[in-house]
């Protein structure tokens, strides 16, 4: 069995991965308004991916006896201004999710819990691609995304982002 607040750490966790999917989904829509197919298809797969993270936390929480709830999913309240409001926004928000991860990690190291730091390590290395992948889509908006080829060229290679479920991370 889980410590009990080790335990609510990756319930709220959970909640906070379901929370990044809409938030993406958000973005998908807001690039999809905006006729950037390939901007949207590329968050939709990052939706895909955050619902999978919460999947295999619950999956763990089940597998070591802690029964999972569910909090409401809150609504994406972000106005974007402009193309590269998303991005920015996206690299902060993965941001914002490393230190979660870290914040759970640091408490489970506290209590010696070993075990889960062990499930943790793959999401910390995750967060880590998740950041770096943030942060040069939003350099990449920066450098080539306010003249309209290469837009259009970043918008294309977007499109070519291919949904892959994990095969090295915590089991579902």
């Amino acid at each position: 069995m889980i410590n009990e607040k080790i335990a609510k750490l990756i319930i709220e966790q959970v909640n906070k991965e379901l929370y990044s999917g809409y938030l993406y989904l958000d973005f998908a829509n807001y690039y999809a308004d905006a006729g950037l197919d390939g901007f949207a298809h590329w968050y939709e797969i990052q939706a895909q991916e955050e619902r999978d993270h919460a999947m295999m936390m619950r999956r763990y929480l089940i597998d070591n006896g802690v029964r999972v709830t569910f909090d409401a999913v809150a609504k994406p309240d972000k106005v974007f201004k402009s193309c590269e409001d998303p991005l920015k926004a996206g690299y902060e928000h993965e941001q914002y999710v490393t230190s979660l991860i870290n914040n759970i990690y640091a408490e489970a190291n506290k209590i010696h819990d070993y075990k889960t730091m062990q499930f943790l390590d793959w999401f910390i290395k995750e967060q880590g691609e998740e950041e770096k992948n943030a942060e040069d889509l939003l350099k990449k908006m920066q450098l080539f995304g306010h003249d309209a080829k290469g837009l259009y060229s970043l918008n294309q290679e977007l499109s070519a982002r291919v949904y892959a479920p994990s095969t090295t991370g915590p089991a579902m």
